[in-house]
């Protein structure tokens, strides 16, 4: 039974630990946003390159997972889809630059098709959110155009400058997690009882 304060004092200061790390690799994060909306070329660099990595290591595992379900009906479907991923993980890493021309396009056309349904369907529904809808609607449609105009030389930041606000905003959101959690630990944590003074102890027994 003395032993359970202790432990709890233990576990509660390894989950203080824990929390500190996380809040530790938020700013690690919020840093390489920083970085990355300085360096929005080598960050579009950066990011297509670890975009055909994980193609390819996904390519490589799918097509692990195919041959050990060789005899299934969906066995060929499946090497067929591991090929696809490691021949365009190949192809992203040896022509990264062509590749962020590609995805920046396709972006593009995703704002401006996203924008335009927006904003019709904000103006055909008329809904509780109309307002908020059409704003967003018209943001996508902006966005999309300004990105057409300027391509190809959008594709050297745009990639770039999306991966490093991905990278901030998750960072924002671990150094939150981490900060609360271990304020939330050491609201809840019970505090350790200082250890008995033996001669203390052994004077009180004399007198006694």
């Amino acid at each position: 039974m003395p032993r359970e304060p202790h432990e709890a004092v233990r576990e509660s200061k390894r989950l203080s630990r824990s929390f500190g790390w996380l809040a530790l690799l938020g700013a690690l994060l919020v840093l390489g946003g920083i970085v990355g909306l300085v360096y929005t070329g080598l960050a579009t660099l950066t990011s297509m390159l670890l975009f055909g990595w994980l193609l390819l290591i996904g390519g490589f595992v799918g097509l692990l997972h195919a041959v050990e379900s060789r005899g299934t009906p969906y066995f060929w479907l499946a090497v067929v889809v591991a090929a696809l991923n490691i021949a365009a993980g190949v192809v992203v890493i040896r022509h990264p630059e062509g590749s962020a021309e590609a995805l920046t396009m396709f972006a593009a056309l995703l704002f401006l098709t996203g924008g335009v349904f927006r904003l019709v369907g904000s103006v055909v529904v008329r809904g509780p959110q109309f307002g908020w809808t059409l704003l967003q609607g018209a943001f996508g449609l902006l966005l999309g155009v300004l990105v057409l105009l300027d391509w190809p030389e959008s594709s050297r930041y745009v990639l770039g400058c999306f991966f490093s606000l991905a990278l901030l905003f998750d960072g924002l959101g671990l150094i939150a997690i981490g900060v609360g959690g271990r304020r939330i630990v050491g609201m809840v944590a019970p505090v350790e009882d200082p250890l008995p003074n033996p001669s203390a102890t052994d004077q009180d027994r004399s007198n006694n």
